[in-house]
């Protein structure tokens, strides 16, 4: 047993409360705070394609919503066969609110790769550049 099986195992029940009418892409994400607690996320699509937020994003603003502010791996699940790493925007805020952590990245029928926030994203900009 993984030391990540819960946090796929939360990202993927998250997956299934995915609101994607518009381009059926649904993602399920979970993130695990350094106490140890796990917070799920769904993307959830709106009409105004700018207004939807991604299943990272909702997962790591649950997190922090609720007082938490360490984080320790995040895991996001798809149904595709090519595992989809997070978007330009959401490996921003993965960045900034988990720092270089592990992102799992896997699909419902089982395969899962690990990567890093800082592979995903180099030379990343945040608050010690301001």
């Amino acid at each position: 047993m993984s030391e990540f099986d819960a946090l796929i195992t939360a990202a993927t029940q998250a997956f299934q409360n995915a609101c994607a009418p518009i381009s059926n892409f649904r993602v399920g994400a979970a993130v695990r705070a350094k106490s140890g607690r796990i917070f799920a996320g769904c993307n959830i699509e709106n009409a105004t394609l700018g207004l939807t937020c991604c299943a990272e994003r909702v997962a790591i603003f649950k997190a922090v919503s609720e007082g938490e502010r360490g984080f320790d791996a995040i895991a996001v699940v798809t149904n595709v066969d090519r595992l989809t790493p997070p978007c330009g925007a959401c490996r921003q805020i993965i960045w900034e609110f988990c720092g270089d952590v592990p992102v799992l990245l896997a699909n419902l029928q089982g395969k899962v790769e690990q990567e890093t926030s800082g592979k995903l994203l180099p030379r990343a900009f945040d608050a010690s550049f301001l």
